[in-house]
Formats: C-alpha cells, structure tokens, sequence
C-alpha cells in the first residue's frame, strides 16, 4: 500500500481548518469502538475535547474538517493501517506537526523502529495505563504548544523581514529614479526616452532567454545609462551643431562620470547600473569607447542596452533632427548607413532585435515624448 498521500489528499490536507477548540483536541482513531470510548472517557475526565474515527480514510476525512492537536491512533485496522495513516498525515505540510501515538498491542521492536520511521511522536501498549496515557498526552501537547509558539513567533519575524526588505528596495528604486531625473533635467532626451529603454531591455532579455531575475535587474538598473550627463557641461550638452574633437572628448566622458557616480554602490541595480553606464557605448566590433572593448569583453548589459538606446535616439525627434519611421531605423541598424552599422551589435543580440522589432515599435508607440 502506498504510504504518501495522493495529489488530492495532499491538497486537501494542506487546507485542513484549524480546529480553533478552547480545550485541546485530540482525535481518537480505531475500529474497534470499545477502545474509542474507553479512551474517550479518560480524555474527557482530564478536560480535553475528543473526536473519534473508525478507519484510515476516516481520519484523513475528520483531520481535513478540523486539525486537531494530537492523534491516538490504532496500528493494526482493516484496509488503511495506523503506519499508513501517519506516513500519508507526516509527508504534508499542514498535518505533519500534529502528534501521533500510535496505539498498539505489538510490542517487538520491528513495530516501534516501522512507526518512528512513519513519523510517529510516541508509542502506547495496549492495554492502556491511564497515567502513562494522561503523562504522554499532557506533555506531547506541552511540546506542540511550544512549537506553535515558535513557529507563530517565526512567521511573524518572516513578515517583518518581507517589509524590511520590500521598504529598502523601494528605498533603493526610489534612488535610481532620482538620479535617473536628475540627469533628465540636464540631457535634451526626455522621461519617455527613460522610459522606453526600460521595457526594451526588459523584454529584449527575456526574449534572449536570461530568466526574469536579470530582466528586471535590467528595466530597473538601465535608466541609469546616461547619468554621467550630470557632469557635462551645458554648453556641449545641450549645443545643436555638431560637436568639435575636443567637445566629443567630453561628451564621451559621460561613461566614466556616470561609472565613477554608481560604482560605489552596493546593490546589484547599482552595480549594474555603474556597467550600463561606463559601457554601452562600446561597439562589438571594438569601435566605441570609452576602452574600445570589442565582442564578448563588453558585458551582456551593455550590450543589451547599446542596440535599444541606438533604436531609440534614432526614432526620437530632437532639436537638431527629426524622428525616423520604424521602417527606415530597422534597416539602418541591419543594414547600415555609414554612421551605424550591424558590426557594431553581438549578433545574437541583432538578431534578436529583429525578431522582435514590432515589439520595439508598439514600447515606442506607448510611451510618446
């Protein structure tokens, strides 16, 4: 006989209702009803609330209506035995912390080491001695008490934790968008332009298969790519004619002010954001900067974030140009035009982007300048 509960048994015993009982309850299982009522008698004189079950199945059906706080519970009955009972009551979250004696007239050791081994807290010899009945009993729910206790005491440190831990992420996000804004008021690109890179990263991950942790690490840590603006002067920044060799030198300095800011930081968005940052102007064929890295020595994130803020500053309308169609930027990044080429993004990564450019186009339909 299989001694683990089956799906439907273990569902319905993980939703078991607290029997909510003033006294406690204890639930007295055995087929023949002599032994329930002896049993009962004696439970009942010592203040506690009895219920009773004749068979296996029984007892699964009255713990699923009511947990009680501890069973007595007969070894040998037809069909579904006591071992059976415990194993299927021990192998499921919501029942395995009820105690169990097992009630037997097989005193051999083979019959205990089978019943610990099932789960069983304790063991009683028919016939029963009232006291050692009243002792087991009384100090078994003792230890069940002390138990709740603890374990009332450890959800409720598990929740404080869980709100801890929810305020200083906000605490940390709420960080990242300031700093985010901070270089917006700076820069000529605007929140949208945020905004968007966000959710292209995002799903541009997940469509690379790097699992829902990263992804968000990414919508969360990718506003920060250009926060190093914050260091550039207006006059370049903000200038509409094109930029003179020595104006090009500081604009690119936005990637290590931008790293020098974030690098300091100790959680993982911001450490992330400190490798956006110095990176994500890094070409894969080695022409970006600010180190030339070529290929698979610019990180994942970088690269992720170098193919979306190109497909966004080319759709987007500045001051010194207008906005391109989708049509014209896709064929621009696969294609080229002297300016951007494919040799500057991983191929896998294109490849990607290609795959997914509609969805590209519906994020930049969504969140408008």
């Amino acid at each position: 006989m299989n001694d683990l509960p089956t799906p439907q048994e273990q569902g319905a015993l993980d939703s078991a209702v607290p029997g909510g009982a003033a006294r406690p309850a204890i639930l007295i299982v055995d087929d023949d009803s002599r032994n329930r009522r002896l049993l009962a008698a004696i439970l009942q004189a010592e203040g506690y609330e009895t219920r009773e079950a004749a068979s296996g199945p029984e007892t699964l059906s009255s713990v699923i209506s009511s947990l009680p706080d501890l069973i007595l519970l007969d070894v040998m009955m037809p069909g579904m035995d006591g071992y059976t009972v415990v194993a299927k009551l021990k192998a499921v979250a919501g029942t395995k912390a009820i105690p169990v004696v097992l009630v037997t007239a097989l005193t051999d050791r083979e019959a205990r080491l089978r019943g610990l081994e099932a789960g069983a807290e304790e063991f009683l010899c028919k016939p029963i001695d009232r006291i050692e009945l009243s002792v087991r009993v009384r100090n078994l729910l003792r230890l069940k008490r002390i138990s709740d206790e603890l374990s009332e005491q450890n959800n409720v440190l598990e929740e404080r934790v869980r709100e801890r831990t929810a305020q200083l992420r906000q605490s940390m996000l709420e960080t990242i968008v300031t700093l985010s804004r901070a270089a917006e008021y700076k820069d000529p690109e605007t929140g949208a332009h945020i905004t968007r890179i966000s959710h292209y990263t995002k799903e541009l991950a997940l469509h690379l298969g790097y699992g829902a942790e990263f992804a968000e690490e990414m919508f969360q840590a990718s506003p920060m790519h250009d926060v190093g603006k914050i260091g550039i002067p207006d006059h370049v920044l903000l200038k509409t004619s094109g930029l003179t060799t020595l104006e090009w030198g500081v604009m690119r300095s936005h990637t290590t002010i931008g790293w020098e800011i974030l690098r300091a930081g100790s959680t993982r968005y911001m450490q992330l954001g400190a490798e956006i940052a110095l990176s994500h102007h890094e070409r894969w064929n080695g022409s970006g900067y600010p180190n030339q890295w070529t290929g698979e020595q610019i990180p994942i994130s970088a690269r992720l974030l170098n193919i979306c803020d190109q497909y966004d500053a080319l759709r987007s309308k500045r001051p010194y140009k207008d906005g391109l169609d989708q049509a014209t930027v896709v064929g621009i990044i696969t294609k080229g035009d002297g300016r951007t080429e494919p040799g500057h993004f991983d191929p896998r990564v294109l490849e990607a982007f290609v795959a997914m450019a509609a969805r590209f186009d519906e994020i930049f339909a969504s969140f408008k300048d």
